[in-house]
């Protein structure tokens, strides 16, 4: 019997089990649903697929570079609490998963995810196995890798895996050369956490409705028309100063832009240094965490 997409969502949605996972108990079913869902049950999948519900909002992020710095990868796991992001198994997992983002060619997540995992079958295996023995809700939320020809990479990870950095540097230096600058503008980003590199990367959208916001802004607080514009340049600048990693303040030295220290190592160097590429991954932002108020819990249940 031929599997539909429409078979494999279905199953996806009772089961909470990985679309690949889901296909090939279908195909090892011919189709038989039920069959289907009890071998999930026995591989322990659907089991994992239980605490699929839980926020995990905890976890790693981990990093990984070629020898040559001339590529990098960065991924985030999650879990439930952070003892479960301290367990040794948990960061041996995590570690190999950067390492596996670094050496395949696979830039999506489906693809990462089908990607064969030792001797545990599939990413995807693996990562429910590791549900199923710790106890915990895990995802693999997010990868991605850099290897630019003529780029070299450098890094930084803060807080033992909450937040990790990746800069790339486009210079004719090697790794060992760049690796204290780089490290300094990591930690830069690590701390900062700059949207863009510089003002030419930022997105003219963006400068249009900061720009549609501050001169609104300024019209409420009564100042006159005429001077309003001249007031929301100011105000943009300003802005973009703190936005743009280059334009910031260096946190190492006050009295001077990043800018000014990448310019100012290079010159030592005597080699052109330029920063081009950075990823910011901190463990858990964005999620919306699940917060738990017993008070305001116990009082709705007295008002009740």
């Amino acid at each position: 019997m031929a599997v539909t997409a429409g078979m494999v969502k279905d199953l996806r949605e009772r089961t909470g089990a990985g679309m690949m996972d889901c296909k090939n108990v279908l195909v090892e079913t011919d189709g038989d649903m039920e069959k289907a869902i009890e071998l999930l049950r026995e591989k322990g999948l659907a089991k994992a697929a239980k605490k699929a519900g839980r926020v995990a909002s905890q976890g790693l992020v981990d990093l990984a570079f070629a020898a040559d710095g001339s590529a990098a990868a960065a991924i985030e796991v999650n879990a439930e609490t952070d003892f479960v992001a301290k367990n040794e198994e948990f960061v041996e997992f995590v570690r190999t998963l950067a390492d596996m983002a670094l050496s395949s060619y696979t830039a999506d997540m489906d693809g990462f995810m089908a990607l064969p995992y030792k001797d545990e079958g599939t990413v995807t295996e693996a990562l429910n196995n590791k549900i199923s023995k710790i106890g915990e809700n895990m995802s693999i939320r997010r990868f991605v890798k850099f290897n630019t020809p003529g780029v070299v990479y450098v890094g930084y990870i803060h807080g033992g895996g909450k937040i990790g950095v990746i800069i790339g540097l486009k210079t004719d230096a090697t790794v060992d050369e760049v690796t204290v600058m780089g490290r300094d503008v990591a930690m830069q980003v690590a701390s900062m956490s700059p949207r863009y590199i510089s003002e030419e990367d930022v997105d003219p959208e963006y400068i249009e409705s900061e720009k549609r916001i501050l001169v609104q802004q300024a019209l409420n607080e009564g100042k006159p028309q005429d001077i309003v514009e001249k007031m929301v340049m100011g105000r943009l600048k300003k802005e973009l100063k703190e936005t743009c990693l280059l334009e910031q303040k260096f946190v190492k030295n006050g009295d001077i832009t990043v800018a000014q220290y990448v310019d100012d190592s290079a010159k030592e160097l005597g080699k052109s240094v330029k920063v081009i590429e950075m990823v910011r991954y901190e463990v858990g932002e964005g999620i919306e965490k699940k917060e738990e108020n017993f008070a305001e819990e116990v009082a709705k249940q007295m008002n009740n």
